[in-house]
């Protein structure tokens, strides 16, 4: 199937799902709920085609690289396959939310995350090892990511709450930034179509590895139109972060108008590095290969929504992240999911990292919703050291990776959604990468100048109960 039948294929499916909306009876319950305790998921499954990509891994998040912003620089030719989690990751858990008295509640959840076609919990760790000592052109899918093959590898917390409170969780927790950008990005963080569904970069404040905490205690509390939350880890040595955190999220919510601003600090968060800097077999020695940064990060985001006739309604998004990775000392620790690694450069020059996003989501009361999302990043030129300490200043004269470069991405996406469990949906991404984020593409030798793009079709159904 070419590209072309592809897209006419999903437009056609996509529009043809309108005149079906009224005749599909809905076999699911609204909620599967026993008390306060409710259980959920998502299956997201489709067929997808790129122009520039590599074969499906069943253990990395999303199953494809869907844009063209990776370290692994690994593009092999068009892809054409059965795919995944083009709108949402593949999920199940748990939800508690239970009246206990007086106004005070338990919460609590429990979540992972999987691949549906190849039936394995995501393990971006596991996906690095296995490309490890791989040539470039016979590699699959594969990146880091902050879900290594856990039990739980998306959230796991429990605590109480109570109105006039707040609430008060302790345990595994998606980062307050990686938890606004629910809120703030037009594509929903869907995979397949936006910069913060495919990469956590941003959601973790600088690093995949820390857009989810361990042992961390958050606090949240919302009172008319304002709302906060404030989140602490003192981070631990197996789990992506090795030192402590802390992070904040203000925001005010007044008719049709949301924002919010964030800031984070993150001591000791571990990045792994491209799969070609890994041997064959580096598991359980010497480890992936990894670099240790303390990164900060803070953020503005808003949106606005306008309510129209025939219950249509549209909201339009825009954001600005500006994210700095400095040096951190340490020669050792683990990655998420406990995996080794290897400290074999470190920071010297502080790397610079801003982003900016803008969008439209126009929602129909038929259904049928169309939403564009536009991101934007810049990378500073920076320098790195030999080892966990090394002050060698190694910069874009040496390696194009350290060079200055952008990304830019453009998005579009048909969504019908029946009722609350079922839609089907057809989109195309647009993504390129230039100069230093383009460094180390095939063809690519040169880190002031050059390019690589990649285009993504994809068309899909998601079930959610």
């Amino acid at each position: 199937m070419n590209k072309n039948q592809l897209f006419s294929t999903a437009i056609g499916l996509t529009l043809a799902a309108t005149s079906a909306r009224a005749e599909l009876k809905d076999p699911l319950p609204d909620s599967l709920s026993l008390g306060g305790v409710t259980l959920y998921a998502t299956i997201d499954v489709g067929y997808a085609y790129q122009s520039h990509g590599v074969p499906l891994n069943g253990q990395y998040s999303g199953g494809l690289e869907y844009q063209a912003f990776t370290l692994t620089r690994n593009f092999a030719g068009s892809v054409s396959t059965i795919a995944e989690s083009g709108l949402e990751f593949s999920k199940i858990g748990v939800h508690v939310d239970q009246p206990v008295g007086n106004d005070w509640r338990v919460v609590g959840r429990v979540e992972t995350r999987f691949n549906p076609l190849s039936g394995q919990l995501i393990n971006n760790c596991a996906a690095l090892a296995a490309n490890g000592g791989v040539k470039q052109g016979q590699q699959t899918a594969n990146a880091d990511g902050s879900a290594c093959g856990q039990f739980f590898n998306a959230q796991a917390y429990a605590g109480m709450g109570k109105s006039a409170f707040g609430q008060l969780t302790i345990g595994r927790h998606d980062a307050p930034m990686n938890e606004a950008l629910w809120l703030y990005d037009p594509q929903d963080r869907a995979p397949a179509f936006s910069f913060f569904g495919y990469s956590g970069v941003v959601g973790g404040g600088g690093s995949t590895e820390a857009a989810r905490w361990n042992n961390s205690v958050r606090y949240s509390f919302q009172s008319g139109p304002l709302r906060l939350t404030a989140m602490y880890s003192n981070g631990s040595q197996d789990s992506g972060l090795l030192s402590n955190a802390y992070s904040g999220d203000v925001g005010i919510a007044i008719q049709g108008l949301s924002v919010d601003g964030v800031y984070a600090n993150e001591k000791g968060v571990v990045n792994l590095r491209s799969s070609f800097n890994d041997p064959k077999d580096p598991l359980p020695s010497p480890g992936l290969a990894a670099y240790v940064s303390d990164d900060t990060m803070y953020s503005l985001m808003g949106r606005y929504t306008f309510e129209l006739p025939q219950k249509d309604r549209f909201t339009v998004y825009a954001g600005y992240s500006h994210i700095e990775k400095a040096h951190a000392d340490y020669s050792g620790g683990e990655a998420q999911g406990d995996y080794p690694i290897d400290v074999d450069i470190n920071i010297n020059r502080t790397l610079v990292l801003n982003v900016y996003w803008a969008g439209g989501r126009y929602e129909f009361g038929s259904g049928l919703n169309l939403v564009v999302g536009l991101y934007h990043v810049t990378q500073n030129s920076y320098t790195i050291g030999h080892g966990p300490s090394g002050t060698q200043g190694i910069g874009c004269a040496t390696s194009g990776t350290l060079c200055s470069g952008d990304f830019d991405e453009a998005s579009i996406v048909l969504d019908y959604v029946f009722n609350k469990h079922y839609d089907l949906y057809a989109g195309v991404n647009y993504s390129e990468v230039t100069d230093g984020l383009a460094f180390g593409f095939p063809g690519e030798k040169v880190g002031t100048s050059g390019s690589e793009t990649q285009t993504t079709f994809m068309f899909g159904g998601r079930v959610r109960f």
